[in-house]
């Protein structure tokens, strides 16, 4: 599946693209935001007869999927694309630049098994991009980090370097930090509409309003994304761990095995931070990102004991207009 407009889908067949639609009765049997079909999906579509619409029969495993927590209050998922090998964390080295975003971008790909690549776009605007560089490389050592700017005609080289042929990748970023000047620059023509960010305080506009798979000259699908506004993220509280390799290396010599790096005696964490060793930043980043998937877990929780309660309402309901009387 390429595009999603409106409920309607855009799948490309070898003879080319077509909307295919999701039967209502398919729709009302979905359970989960994951049962429901995403850009980079593989789909199994129904046989249609001449003059009518192409009705989606099935939704193939995938062997990935990038989810986060749907904006709002509800502790609902988004799948933001599917089959994916590769993200392109995109931030803008302009007033826009954020190291802790980037972090939640990081942590969002970690979570989901998805390698990550970050770019540091608008080099032409900073004045010296190797410190950025030196900044976000402290953030992840092994995931690699480019600096570049997407006005520049080399910028599209150094991107296919990281996207094989057959592979896809997906942008993430907020909005104005350049995706869609990406996506024209590896497509080589224009084919994203830009907007350049607002003059009085550099904030990027959205351009792009939907999720759409591009094939690009070199053999690789590239997929962009709206801009986040919020990187909520999908996962149980214990995974987090596995995001801050630094932090859970120092933990092991904590004194108490359930240290939260609070105020606990004994702690490593803490005492690394007070030694210069860890940042404070990080470690709060890390605080804060375990205590929303806490309360992540338990709003699933409570979700899960509501519709429990209206299964067994709805139960309830039927037995008493079919039971037999006298009964």
């Amino acid at each position: 599946m390429v595009r999603e407009d409106r409920g309607a889908f855009r799948v490309r067949l070898d003879e080319g693209e077509r909307v295919a639609r999701l039967p209502g009765r398919r729709r009302i049997e979905v359970t989960s935001a994951l049962e429901l079909p995403a850009v980079g999906d593989w789909l199994a579509l129904a046989p249609a007869a001449e003059g009518t619409e192409t009705r989606i029969a099935a939704v193939l495993p995938r062997r990935s999927s990038l989810v986060r927590r749907a904006a709002g209050g509800e502790a609902a998922l988004q799948v933001v694309a599917a089959n994916v090998d590769r993200v392109f964390l995109v931030s803008g080295l302009d007033e826009e630049f954020n190291p802790r975003r980037i972090e939640r971008l990081l942590a969002l790909a970690r979570l989901n098994g998805v390698a990550a690549v970050i770019l540091l776009n608008k080099a032409d605007l900073c004045p010296d991009p190797a410190a950025a560089l030196c900044c976000v490389r402290e953030l992840s050592p092994e995931v690699p980090a480019v600096a570049l700017s997407a006005l520049e005609a080399d910028s599209a080289e150094r991107l296919v370097a990281f996207l094989a042929p057959g592979e896809t990748a997906a942008l993430l970023g907020a909005s104005g930090v350049g995706k869609s000047t990406l996506v024209n620059r590896l497509l080589g023509e224009a084919r994203q509409a830009t907007r350049p960010v607002r003059a009085g305080d550099a904030k990027g506009r959205h351009a792009t309003t939907r999720r759409e798979l591009f094939c690009l000259p070199s053999g690789g699908l590239l997929i962009d994304t709206p801009g986040l506004r919020e990187v909520g993220l999908w996962a149980e509280a214990e995974e987090l761990r596995g995001t801050f390799e630094d932090i859970e290396a120092l933990a092991a010599q904590c004194r108490f095995r359930d240290c939260r790096h609070l105020d606990e005696p004994g702690c490593a964490v803490l005492l690394a931070v007070e030694a210069g060793r860890l940042g404070p930043d990080r470690l709060d980043a890390f605080q804060r990102m375990q205590l929303e998937l806490e309360e992540l877990d338990q709003r699933r929780s409570r979700t899960q004991e509501k519709a429990r309660g209206r299964e067994l309402a709805a139960r309830l309901k039927t037995y008493r207009r079919v039971k037999p009387k006298g009964h």
